[in-house]
């Protein structure tokens, strides 16, 4: 059953939008928002009668800002702007990603500040609870405008959406769902297309699958640990609370809750004196991680209930302020974003170095490549190669966006955030770090079978267990890609629970 979200009176949070751009929410505005939109509206139409002169009320946009327009234009206006941004190129959005931005424009207009009708911003909820989907090209924003168009569109009956995985004109989807389409005013074109939507809503996204994988990498790099008998007095608590960060000791518990019973660890303490970097310094590494994240997702959910549009309206309808301002520039999310895909990328890359010690028989003290006949058969060997391969795409993705710069709007705009490239590069990276993950929890189950996994941890046995239910142990060579893939499944399907006595569970409520 889907759970129904009402925005309006309280904070919102990057879990909220990811419930209801992943579908397992509805969502609704409570009154006080929707009288918040309404003043908005009337302070518009009250500028439109006096006939004053405001940026993106009545006259032309960007470099056309001192073109004065008269009243009967401002609806074509609204949608020329539309029409004419909607311009973007290459494959569309993901339905999540495309439901995930309407949210963001949704949670900015429920501010009240953009002026924009409570007619449009019910055809945006519209669009979401009757599961219609612009079809939305992913690439040609530098931070907004085409993303948002695209979606504009579709609620004047224009292009086309996807509705039950069946691509539809926008006319024929409104119609079918028994709605019409909508007719945009003043102002509501500019509205629709500003502001910082895009880039927050799929930085949003990002952070659901970044918390998920942070659970994630704590999991198989546990199961890497035993698996190479590594020495648990790295993960001493007095030892990590020296180090001043939450995040490390954090790690440092769920470490300690997933290892503290293993035989094969018992068996293997005094083994050396210290470990690899990439496994004594699991906590200090994914703690850092988690150090960044908690940073990114205060940011991202600031701008979240942020009023982004420009212009700006204020106050009554008697007594109102309209402002031109810059809060459509996403530098804050734009950067958050950038510094979070360095997070996940080191993620990924020490737990790439943890899989190259599994396969290596020089380090691990097991079968090379993990396989009982090497030779004959090449086991794991080439996992570690993708792996690698995806940790030398995650380097390039997490070059900063937000350094690359341009001049659009005839030097109108003359620095730009890049936001939401930032954006959808952090999405790329998390989904190669779900391989990476992958390969380590198939690698690493192999591993223990070698100790005899029923020696494991709880935690780390669990997590094994469940592993082994869809992919079986290697005796002699297979086609191994459908099972990484199986592997990723389960890594994207939910985010591992782990309890005081080290229990590995997900975030629903069967056990792991």
């Amino acid at each position: 059953m889907q759970q129904s979200i009402t925005w309006g009176d309280a904070p919102l949070s990057w879990q909220q939008l990811n419930a209801v751009a992943r579908g397992s929410a509805t969502l609704a505005l409570s009154q006080q928002a929707w009288a918040r939109i309404d003043n908005g509206r009337a302070i518009v139409a009250q500028i439109v009668a006096q006939g004053t002169v405001a940026y993106g009320i009545n006259t032309g946009l960007g470099a056309l800002c001192n073109i004065t327009l008269a009243e009967e234009e401002l609806g074509q206006l609204s949608r020329n702007t539309l029409l004419s941004h909607a311009c973007g190129v290459g494959e569309p959005l993901q339905t999540a990603e495309v439901r995930a931005i309407i949210c963001a424009a949704i949670a900015n207009y429920s501010q009240g500040k953009s002026g924009i009708s409570a007619a449009i911003v019910q055809g945006l909820l519209d669009l979401l609870n009757h599961d219609i989907t612009p079809q939305v090209p992913a690439q040609g924003s530098v931070g907004y405008l085409t993303h948002m168009a695209h979606i504009g569109l579709a609620l004047i009956g224009i292009g086309e959406v996807k509705v039950g995985g069946q691509t539809l004109a926008a006319s024929e989807a409104l119609a079918r769902a028994g709605l019409k389409p909508c007719n945009p005013g003043a102002k509501e074109g500019l509205s629709l297309v500003n502001g910082t939507p895009c880039m927050t809503g799929l930085s949003c996204l990002a952070l659901g699958d970044a918390a998920r994988l942070l659970d994630w990498a704590d999991v198989t790099g546990a199961m890497s640990f035993e698996a190479l008998r590594g020495q648990l007095d790295a993960f001493d608590s007095e030892i990590l609370a020296l180090k001043g960060s939450a995040g490390v000791q954090l790690v440092g518990t769920r470490l300690r809750a997933l290892l503290s019973d293993s035989q094969i660890l018992t068996g293997s303490k005094g083994l050396r004196t210290q470990d690899a970097l990439s496994l004594r310094s699991i906590p200090q590494i994914h703690g850092a991680c988690r150090d960044q994240f908690a940073y990114v997702a205060r940011q991202v959910e600031a701008e979240l209930n942020a009023a982004t549009d420009n212009p700006l309206v204020l106050g009554t309808p008697a007594e109102w302020r309209v402002v031109s301002q810059a809060n459509p520039h996403g530098e804050s999310v734009a950067m958050a974003a950038d510094q979070l895909a360095i997070a996940l990328a080191e993620l990924g890359s020490v737990a790439e170095r943890r899989l190259d010690r599994l396969i290596n028989p020089l380090v691990s003290g097991l079968p090379a490549f993990l396989v009982a006949k090497p030779g004959v058969n090449s086991g794991m060997m080439i996992a570690q190669y993708v792996a690698a391969s995806l940790c030398g795409e995650n380097r390039q993705l997490a070059q900063p966006a937000v350094l690359d710069n341009f001049v659009t709007s005839g030097l109108q705009e003359d620095h730009l955030s890049m936001g939401t490239s930032s954006a959808r590069k952090l999405l790329k990276l998390a989904a190669n770090v779900t391989q990476i993950l992958a390969i380590e929890y198939l690698l690493a189950a192999q591993a223990l079978d070698f100790h005899d996994a029923e020696r494991c941890a709880a935690g780390t046995g669990q997590a094994w267990r469940r592993l082994r239910e869809r992919v079986d142990n290697w005796q002699d060579d297979r086609w191994l890609a459908p099972e990484i893939a199986r592997a990723a499944a389960l890594i994207a399907a939910d985010a591992p629970v782990i309890s005081a006595a080290g229990i590995c569970g997900t975030n629903k409520v069967e056990a792991f």
